[in-house]
């Protein structure tokens, strides 16, 4: 697998070089989500000053901690170059928040050049661990054809790895991804059953716009896919669909 994936990047790679695609803009109605960090974990307040201790000291968990404060200006002023140099001292010694946090960095230019394609060699890193926020990231990357070829297939398959550990940003695609066709045969029963399990999970305003598009898939389906549907979300475990 870790073979297959690295060729698949490499030959991006040959294909666009150092430059990244723009993003294709996602379709109107259906509001994708956007590409995801990784949630800091420390509990509040937090000890600054064995924070950078630790991080300094070699801890990979508080480099990628110290990086996220940097990166989001939490307790200290923002500067996303030192983000990056802590999500790196972390990444670098194979910690996969800090590989997908990095990717993120590359994805939207944050005190580094907008760069897709270095994005993707973060991202697989995460995701050969089983990061699920990586896997999504790499779903999103080839949905919006950024560093690599636009390519639904790819998307679906990253997608689908990401909902299967129940994360609920990428549930919402990938049934968005049955409702369109893309990649995927059209399905609207699979479609609103991931996008129920979306919203079922999901607070505040993910809550309403992952409900929203199961409402608005529901509208041009029977009462019989629709009760099919929510059998399926009921019954659906990890893994197991």
């Amino acid at each position: 697998m870790k073979t297959l994936l690295r060729n698949v990047l490499f030959t991006a790679i040959l294909i666009f070089g150092a430059k990244s695609l723009p993003a294709v803009p996602p379709q109107a109605d259906d509001s994708w989500a956007e590409g995801a960090n990784t949630a800091y974990r420390e509990t509040m307040p937090v000890d600054l000053a064995a924070l950078q201790q630790r991080a300094a000291s070699g801890e990979p968990s508080a480099q990628n901690d110290l990086g996220f404060m940097y990166a989001n200006g939490q307790d200290v002023p923002k500067d996303y170059a030192e983000a990056v140099r802590w999500y790196r001292k972390a990444a670098d010694q194979g910690y996969a928040d800090a590989q997908n946090n990095l990717g993120v960095i590359y994805n939207y230019g944050q005190g580094v050049p907008h760069d897709c394609v270095e994005a993707m060699v973060w991202y697989l890193k995460a995701a050969e661990q089983g990061d699920v926020k990586a896997q999504y990231n790499i779903g999103q990357l080839y949905r919006h054809g950024c560093g690599v070829e636009r390519d639904d297939g790819e998307a679906s398959v990253w997608y689908r790895k990401a909902a299967d550990q129940d994360y609920a940003d990428a549930q919402h695609n990938f049934g968005l991804m049955y409702k369109n066709g893309l990649g995927v045969p059209r399905d609207n029963v699979r479609a609103y059953m991931w996008l129920d399990l979306a919203a079922s999970k999901s607070t505040g305003g993910n809550q309403e716009k992952f409900t929203a598009s199961r409402d608005a898939l529901a509208a041009s389906m029977t009462p019989e896919q629709i009760a099919k549907a929510q059998r399926l979300a009921h019954e659906w475990v990890p893994g197991a669909e």
